[in-house]
């Protein structure tokens, strides 16, 4: 997707921030609505609840590490989100795409469903409730095309609401303002980016298995024997090694996955020339 300005509106029905949002891309017919779990009722009886829709159901784990997503599709959405209140326990959150022209068809929304959920899946951003993207559902070209423009928008006002389902974790390769940076901390070989967001992290790095005394029994245990659990580092002896591309919320939290004890990332990542992460990026 190539970036561009785009002028996107959102709608606060009840006047509330934190109520139903209703996002829109002026000059397109997609309309994406986030509601909170506890307003799927006031949901059900707009207009929108009838007609035929993609939505995402948005959670977190206990520990916030890592968030949840499951993407579905109906022909009567709100009826869909309703039997998922009664049957799932892990979202907060849902959002909506729909048709502006009430014109989505039960093929555009199962194309859009599977297109949706292989480019979560290379995104890598959010923990996959649905499991695999299934068989890609014959589509006519027409339909199609319409999707994958349908899909484009979706994705651009699902980041805005504050969502990145599909955004890459890692700078585009023609970025010229990130550079790849590196920790060797404490027997660590990791690889990573500074973003907008916090520290991501390359697969392939890799860092001690064991914890040192100090941290044991505190949040940054929890932190790397989270990232076990989940299959984001895999135990190789007395190493772990990254699976995937990981976000983490600040370049401190990265250096301690990798190095098993508390760490100043500021200071232990560093580029090629050794200029450390602060002299880069805070001292003036």
């Amino acid at each position: 997707m190539t970036n561009r300005p785009q002028t996107i509106q959102i709608y606060l029905p009840s006047g509330d921030p934190r109520g139903l949002r209703v996002a829109e891309i002026t000059t397109r017919i997609v309309r994406v609505i986030e509601i909170p779990r506890s307003l799927v009722s006031e949901f059900a009886t707009m207009s929108e609840a009838n007609q035929v829709g993609l939505y995402f159901l948005l959670g977190g784990t206990d520990d916030g590490v890592s968030p949840k997503v499951y993407i579905g599709q109906s022909g009567n959405v709100g009826t869909r989100i309703l039997q998922h209140n009664q049957s799932k326990d892990f979202w907060n959150k849902a959002l909506v795409a729909v048709s502006l022209t009430n014109n989505l068809t039960q093929t555009h929304a199962l194309f859009l469903e599977w297109l949706s959920i292989k480019e979560a899946q290379q995104a890598s951003r959010y923990q996959l409730e649905n499991g695999n993207a299934g068989a890609r559902p014959h589509t006519p070209a027409p339909l199609e095309a319409d999707c994958h423009e349908i899909h484009e928008t979706a994705r651009t006002l699902i980041a805005t609401l504050g969502h990145p389902v599909f955004e890459p974790l890692r700078p585009l390769e023609s970025s010229k303002h990130e550079e790849l940076l590196f920790c060797k901390a404490s027997g660590a070989d990791g690889k990573g980016y500074y973003t907008e967001e916090g520290f991501v992290v390359l697969k392939g790095s890799s860092g001690r298995r064991e914890n040192v005394p100090s941290i044991q029994g505190t949040r940054d245990e929890v932190l790397r024997e989270h990232l076990v659990e989940t299959g984001v580092f895999a135990v190789d002896g007395e190493r772990v090694v990254i699976q995937k591309d990981h976000l983490f919320s600040s370049p401190s939290r990265a250096a301690v996955a990798l190095a098993g004890r508390t760490a100043n990332g500021w200071i232990e990542w560093k580029n090629g020339a050794g200029k450390t992460l602060d002299e880069l990026k805070r001292v003036p």
